[in-house]
């Protein structure tokens, strides 16, 4: 919310200077939810790295989707637009992974 304001706000109440002060706030969170996100596969690649597993993990991959697909239903977002999210995600983690051997 703008103004880091935890009071819930109509959209139908805000000004559009307010609703873009929202996305805002919305594309800081998510880019901060992907710097942590990455920092824990970072961290996840060194202690593969350590025990001589692969990069690649299509169980837990496939893991990650089926979740993805899960948690866009119970927001209402449409699954195929979340899955691609993730789906870049892990390949950019990977590509990380494998440079970083």
């Amino acid at each position: 919310m703008a103004n880091n304001d935890t009071t819930v706000r109509n959209p139908d109440d805000m000004s559009l200077d307010e609703l873009r002060e929202e996305i805002e706030s919305i594309d800081r969170e998510i880019v901060e939810k992907i710097a942590q996100r990455t920092y824990v596969a970072d961290t996840i690649a060194q202690v593969k790295d350590e025990r001589g597993l692969p990069t690649t993990d299509e169980d837990q991959e496939q893991a990650v989707m089926d979740r993805a697909g899960e948690n866009a239903e119970q927001f209402d977002v449409d699954s195929n637009l979340v899955k691609a999210v993730f789906r870049l995600l892990i390949e950019l983690n990977k590509v990380e992974q494998r440079e970083s051997r």
